[in-house]
């Protein structure tokens, strides 16, 4: 039970992004198009959760004074290998996310998570907790990415390393706003997503305590 109230958090009621509001420089970034928000909730499911699992299981002989730099470390090993696999299979995603791979390493998730979770609770907990913040990660940026690619070109690209398609509504969507793929993009589907959130909030707390009284 514990487990997966673990799992959930990250998805709903502590969602890194719409919640916590933590990353946001590779979710601005990388969201031009759907398929790039996919790949790099993967990429950052994949370091979160084995991080935290060495993490987790290195706790009690990780001395305090050096923990922090132990923790990137073990972090910066899991980057390198999903960096090398992403060049070696997504040659095309590689170019598409950039440097933002690389800065996964000092992503303020994975360290925060290592720091305030994985470093305080058992193996299984930790994992989950890894899979669920990153999971809750990923469907932020496809979210955020299906917005932007749609608004802003008039598709959505599901393909990577040839598999898969580009679904194309050129036909409904005759005049893209291409400011949606550029930065300025990012901020406003981020914000309107933010206040859309916040409203929902608002709107049941309005309703629980109507119940009350």
């Amino acid at each position: 039970m514990n487990a997966w109230k673990e799992f959930t958090k990250g998805i709903f009621r502590e969602n890194p992004i719409f919640v916590v509001v933590l990353g946001l420089c590779p979710t601005l970034a990388v969201t031009t198009q759907t398929i790039n928000g996919i790949g790099m909730g993967l990429a950052v499911i994949f370091v979160l959760t084995m991080s935290n699992l060495i993490i987790s299981l290195l706790r009690n002989f990780i001395p305090e004074i050096v923990r922090i730099p132990a923790y990137i470390v073990i972090i910066a090993s899991f980057v390198t290998i999903v960096q090398m696999v992403i060049k070696a299979f997504a040659p095309e995603l590689d170019r598409a996310l950039g440097i933002f791979i690389p800065l996964i390493v000092v992503n303020c998730i994975i360290l925060g998570r290592a720091e305030a979770f994985a470093s305080k609770n058992t193996p299984l907990l930790a994992v989950m907790d890894g899979l669920g913040m990153g999971l809750g990660f990923t469907l932020a940026l496809t979210l955020i990415g299906f917005i932007r690619e749609i608004l802003g070109s008039g598709t959505v690209t599901l393909q990577l390393a040839g598999i898969g398609t580009v679904i194309d509504f050129s036909q409904w969507i005759k005049y893209p706003a291409v400011i949606m793929i550029l930065p300025t993009g990012g901020f406003i589907v981020m914000g309107l997503l933010l206040a859309f959130l916040q409203a929902l909030k608002n709107y049941q707390a309005e309703k629980a305590k109507a119940k009350k009284t």
